[in-house]
């Protein structure tokens, strides 16, 4: 298990109750390992925005923020990306049948759902790199 670097990051995560934490750590793993598996992204910065851990390509510059957390009106976690990247989108097109999403924001599990960790790594990676990819010129 990955170490914290951030001591309030740490805490919003003790503060989940047992059985959800297990199902966050084991998403921020998946987040990490990620972002170490793709061309170009670097090492991530983890933080909190809006009171969430939150993953960011500081260092390079080649993605989007990517949020996690537990979901307030129910009983289960999601993956948040910027509403306005056009994202979600394009996971819909790509996965339609796997996940659930809200609106043009997440991606939601519910507390027992298995996680398809291929397809998420995918939608990860693509907003890990949502800014390199934009930059690039057209052939």
């Amino acid at each position: 298990m990955r170490r914290f670097a951030n001591s309030d990051v740490q805490s919003v995560f003790k503060a989940y109750p047992p059985a959800l934490r297990m199902k966050l750590m084991a998403l921020r793993e998946l987040v990490f390992d990620t972002a170490a598996r793709t061309e170009g992204v670097g090492r991530l910065t983890e933080t909190l925005k809006w009171g969430q851990p939150s993953y960011l390509t500081e260092e390079t510059g080649s993605g989007t923020t990517v949020r996690i957390d537990r979901l307030k009106s129910a009983d289960g976690y999601a993956v948040y990306f910027h509403c306005q990247s056009g994202l979600i989108g394009q996971f819909r097109e790509l996965y339609p049948e796997t996940f659930h999403y809200e609106g043009k924001r997440a991606i939601l599990f519910a507390a027992g759902d298995r996680v398809p960790a291929g397809e998420l790594r995918h939608c990860l990676a693509l907003a890990f790199t949502h800014h390199s990819r934009k930059k690039k010129p057209k052939s």
